[in-house]
C-alpha cells in the first residue's frame, strides 16, 4: 500500500496505519526477539515471524542457552501462537555452514580468533533473511538486538544502545547503510534488560524468564577446540611452544587449543616471570610465548571496512575516533588512517593488550553514541 503523506509516521517510521505496515521479525526463540514480535503485534502491525534453523537441529533439541535450533524454534512458534501472527521456520543449515562455520574453522586454524556472530549477522540474518523479508513484501525487518537506529541529516544512523551493558554494536558494525534503511531495532532505547523481561511478562510470553544465550550457538560451553576437531579432524597437529628467540620450552597437542593472551595451561613452570601466548603460527604448528609487555599493541591493521560516516572514509587522511578491539573492552581513543575505501591503520593512543587477528575493530564517534562502522583486524 502506498504511503499516505497526510498520516503521521507510525512507530516504525512509515506514513500509514500499523495494520497496513508489514514487518518481518527475526525470531531466535529468545526473550528479546519474542518481545519485539509481541510488542509490534500488540501495536497492530502486520507481523510475520521468521526463525532460521541454523545448525544441527536433531542434536540440539534439548539444548538450552543457544539460538536458532531445537527448543528455541519451539519457543518462537509458541510466542507467535500466543500473539496470533504467522510464523515460519526456514532451513538455513547449509547456508550457515558455508557462510559462517567453515570460515570460523579455517580462521581459527590460521591462528586468528574469529567472531562468528558478526559473520552470521552480516552474511545470513542481514543478507539472506533480509531478502526473504523483502520477498514477503514487508516494509521493514525488526530484530531484538540492543542497538539504536536514528535518523540524521544523511539518513539512517547506527547508534549504541541506551543500556551500555547490553549494547551489541560490536557485533553489528558490518551493517551497511542500505540494510540500515530497512532494519528496525525496537529494544535499543530500553534502559535495561529488566524492562524487556517486564514486557515479556506483560504479554504473557512463555520465554519471560528464559536465560540469555551465553555461548556461540554451535560452540557448546565455549569449547572452540572440540568443534574444530570435529570440523577439521586433521587440525590437532602437535608442535612446539617456543619463546620469541625460537627456543623450545614445551610441546603442545594443537595450536587450536590456544588463544592470544593465554597464560594458564601452557605447561611451562619454574620461570622468573609468567609467559603468555603472544602469537600463533599455524603453518609451523608453533605457539610463541613471551612476557606480558609483548601483548601491548598500538598499531592495528584493519581491512574489509564498512564505513558508516557521512563523508567518504578517504576524504580525510586522519579521523579522530574511539575504537573497540574486543567485545568485552570499552572504546578507547584512536586515530583512523585510511589506506583505501576498505583498509586502514588504526593507532591506539593507549596500547591495548591481546589484540588478535580475526577480531573486529569497531569505530565510534568520541562525542556521541554514533557508530561509524568498523573492520576486521588482520596480521598486516
Amino acid at each position: 500500500m502506498p504511503l499516505d503523506r497526510t498520516l503521521p509516521l507510525n512507530s516504525l517510521g512509515f506514513a500509514k496505519a500499523p495494520a497496513d505496515t508489514r514487518v518481518v521479525v527475526a525470531m531466535s526463540g529468545g526473550v528479546d526477539s519474542s518481545v519485539v514480535a509481541a510488542m509490534l503485534a500488540e501495536e497492530g502491525y502486520d507481523v510475520v515471524g521468521v526463525t532460521l534453523q541454523l545448525y544441527d537441529h536433531g542434536a540440539a533439541l534439548a539444548r538450552k542457552g543457544a539460538c536458532c535450533a531445537g527448543i528455541d524454534i519451539h519457543d518462537a512458534r509458541r510466542v507467535a501462537e500466543t500473539m496470533g501472527f504467522p510464523h515460519y521456520v526456514l532451513d538455513y543449515e547449509n547456508v550457515f555452514k558455508d557462510a559462517v562455520i567453515d570460515e570460523f574453522a579455517d580462521s581459527y586454524l590460521g591462528g586468528a580468533t574469529p567472531v562468528p556472530c558478526i559473520r552470521c549477522n552480516e552474511r545470513v540474518k542481514f543478507k539472506d533473511l533480509l531478502e526473504t523479508a523483502k520477498d514477503l513484501e514487508a516494509d521493514c525487518m525488526a530484530t531484538g538486538h540492543y542497538i539504536q537506529r536514528k535518523l540524521g541529516p544523511g539518513g539512517a544512523e547506527l547508534h549504541c544502545a541506551a543500556d551500555a551493558n547490553r549494547d551489541q554494536s560490536y557485533f553489528l558494525f558490518s551493517t551497511t547503510a542500505d540494510q540500515l534503511d530497512y532494519l528496525r531495532f525496537p529494544l535499543g532505547h530500553l534502559p535495561s534488560k529488566n524492562d524487556t523481561r517486564a514486557l515479556a511478562a506483560k504479554y504473557g510470553l512463555n520465554v519471560a524468564d528464559k536465560p540469555d544465550s551465553q555461548d556461540i550457538c554451535f560452540v557448546p560451553n565455549g569449547d572452540y577446540a572440540s568443534v574444530i576437531r570435529k570440523l577439521r579432524p586433521e587440525a590437532a597437529q602437535p608442535g612446539d611452544i617456543v619463546d620469541t628467540q625460537g627456543r623450545v620450552l614445551a610441546r603442545h597437542d594443537g595450536v587450536i587449543n590456544y588463544t592470544i593472551g593465554q597464560r594458564r595451561g601452557l605447561g611451562i613452570g619454574g620461570l622468573s616471570e609468567p609467559l603468555y601466548v603472544v602469537k600463533l603460527d599455524a603453518d609451523s604448528a608453533r605457539v610463541i610465548v613471551g612476557p606480558k609487555s609483548m601483548l601491548a599493541t598500538r598499531t592495528v591493521p584493519v581491512r574489509e571496512i564498512n564505513w558508516l560516516g557521512d563523508a567518504p572514509l578517504t576524504s580525510k587522511s586522519e579521523w579522530p575516533i574511539s575504537v573497540r578491539v574486543r567485545s568485552t573492552r570499552p572504546p578507547t581513543d584512536a586515530i583512523l588512517r585510511p589506506l583505501s575505501d576498505t583498509t586502514a591503520t588504526v593507532e591506539l593512543l593507549t596500547p591495548e593488550e591481546g589484540v588478535s587477528p580475526g577480531q573486529a575493530c569497531v569505530f565510534y564517534d568520541p562525542d556521541s553514541s554514533r557508530i561509524f562502522g568498523g573492520g576486521w583486524i588482520h596480521k598486516g
